[in-house]
């Protein structure tokens, strides 16, 4: 285990862009399977599936567009964004690294730019791929755009307060990637929920805010 990370480090000196887009896929594809691992295992308990009905079979095509998002978007994007992001609160924002209000500035950030935009990305990343119609796309994301933001909210600021505090720059989107391990899970479950009555709560609520707005103007 040290030698692989001596090795990571090594990579990282001498290609880090590469390495950051190499290591993103591989580990939104190990991702994946455990998903996919824990959802059948998780849906044959409720539907009573035994075992000689269904095994549990790797859907390798979905593996493979989940680790594309991590090739194509998370390794570069995710590299540019935590580099620009230190560099900007750094030298614009002149905080002092490790203080509480530098911390917390880049928590905000990350919270209300980089993680919907990630979202959205992913949710059209994935949709597009499996060969949904843009209006297809358009009500999976009204479903579970939202639902997934709020508890993501709730999670990820107290997960990238350790990576902004104690983390080095160079070694923060790979932190950030192995909770991903477990954010996978819980987007694999978030979709596998479809029209959930909890998740119907918050495109209820979301309507009914619009409406207001509506009537009011």
């Amino acid at each position: 285990m040290l030698n692989a990370w001596k090795w990571y480090q090594r990579c990282m000196s001498l290609h880090p862009v590469k390495t950051q887009v190499v290591s993103s896929g591989i580990l939104w594809g190990v991702g994946d399977i455990a998903a996919q691992s824990i959802t059948y295992s998780s849906a044959r308990k409720r539907l009573q599936i035994s075992d000689a009905d269904k095994d549990f079979k790797i859907d390798w095509k979905r593996t493979a567009v989940t680790s594309m998002f991590g090739f194509g978007f998370v390794g570069p994007v995710g590299h540019l964004w935590y580099e620009g992001l230190d560099r900007f609160i750094r030298q614009r924002l002149l905080l002092q690294p490790g203080s509480v209000r530098f911390v917390a500035s880049k928590v905000a950030m990350d919270s209300l730019i980089f993680g919907p935009f990630e979202l959205f990305v992913f949710f059209s990343h994935m949709g597009l791929s499996t060969g949904k119609t843009v209006d297809q796309l358009k009500e999976d994301l009204k479903r579970d755009f939202l639902p997934a933001l709020v508890v993501e909210s709730g999670a990820w600021p107290f997960v990238q307060v350790v990576n902004f505090r104690y983390v080095p720059v160079r070694y923060q989107l790979l932190y950030v990637n192995l909770f991903c391990l477990l954010d996978s899970v819980f987007l694999s479950w978030l979709e596998q929920q479809k029209d959930a009555s909890w998740k119907q709560w918050f495109s209820s609520s979301s309507s009914s805010k619009e409406q207001g707005h509506g009537e009011a103007r």
